[in-house]
């Protein structure tokens, strides 16, 4: 038996119905309130704990008669009124996690980290499995509590389980477009202007969900992995995305100030509407730095190729064109 958690969210659900794909049994773990409409018909083949990652008893009913573990339950935000409530799911839920799976008789784990747990690069150095960010306290919010989510996977397999941690970069893949980044094809559907220049990773969800299958069955443990296909710039990938859905390119480099306008124009506009801002003041940072990630690892272990990030987009914009034309608020890949 196999348990996720985390997977009503966009990674989850594509590797819940990877496995029930590939013929294994799935546990997953939900809130009462989750949506499930990412996993389609799939959704009547796992076997559901009404729980949470925070709640202990009910992580210990989930575990029961488990064998694997994946876990992909996580928050991602910049914004700063959410960040107590980040820190706790990313880092006490991780431990939660971790501590039950010792305790429950679980053979192995698999932990979603991120990219992001690497923390900033240095001098513009090419992001490796070995690099580490001495300033990684300093760091976005965002940033540290997937670095701290991650010491409770290393302590866990410390202190006896087998553990391996992927750090997939940011996922691309048909799902909600209201959640970041699918959020990037409605707003450019919709006329977004502005582009950034920075470089950053980018990956298919089916390949993460690949690949994690594959560590999962290895006898690999105690090991990292990066998962990614390619470092891109935004620009590239705005445009890409504005050809496929038929649209302008954004055609205004957003440089510093144009940055600094519009995370300030959005706070003051999210305290009137009451909605997330699109942009905060760190998310203003992080697209002004470029990230650089090395796939060596990954490829060389599973002699793996990752799907081009041209043909995910192109994918992604299909099934959204899709969902905008039956008014559906997400879209998912056959």
């Amino acid at each position: 038996m196999n348990l996720i958690t985390g997977a009503t969210g966009l990674l989850g659900s594509y590797l819940a119905k990877h496995l029930i794909a590939k013929g294994e049994k799935v546990r997953a773990i939900r809130r009462k309130t989750s949506d499930v409409s990412l996993l389609g018909k799939f959704a009547e083949q796992i076997e559901w704990v009404e729980g949470d990652i925070l709640d202990i008893p009910s992580l210990e009913d989930a575990m029961k008669n488990v064998v694997n573990v994946y876990h992909c339950a996580a928050v991602v935000s910049f914004i700063p009124s959410e960040f107590e409530y980040m820190m706790k799911v990313n880092v006490e839920g991780a431990g939660n996690v971790m501590n039950v799976a010792l305790s429950g008789g679980v053979k192995k784990l698999v932990h979603v980290s991120s990219i992001a747990a690497f923390g900033i690069p240095v001098n513009g150095k090419v992001i490796d499995e070995n690099f580490s960010d001495p300033n990684i306290g300093k760091a976005f919010g965002y940033y540290r509590s997937k670095q701290y989510g991650e010491r409770e996977a290393w302590r866990a397999s410390e202190e006896g389980l087998k553990v391996v941690v992927v750090c997939p970069s940011t996922i691309l893949g048909a799902g909600w477009w209201d959640a970041e980044p699918n959020s990037l094809f409605r707003e450019i559907y919709n006329g977004l202007k502005f582009y950034t220049t920075s470089v950053n990773a980018f990956v298919d969800v089916r390949d993460v969900a690949e690949c994690m299958h594959r560590l999962m069955q290895s006898d690999i443990s105690g090991e990292k992995f990066i998962l990614s296909a390619e470092n891109i710039s935004f620009r590239e990938v705005i445009w890409q995305i504005a050809d496929e859905l038929k649209v302008n390119r954004p055609n205004l480099e957003a440089g510093e100030i144009l940055r600094a306008i519009a995370w300030r124009t959005e706070a003051i506009k999210s305290l009137f509407t009451h909605k997330r801002p699109l942009i905060t003041k760190e998310s203003a940072e992080v697209a002004s730095i470029d990230f650089t990630y090395s796939n060596e690892k990954i490829k060389r272990t599973l002699n793996y190729n990752f799907k081009p990030v041209k043909e995910t987009i192109a994918e992604t914009a299909k099934v959204f064109l899709k969902s905008h034309e039956e008014k559906k608020d997400f879209g998912v890949f056959i």
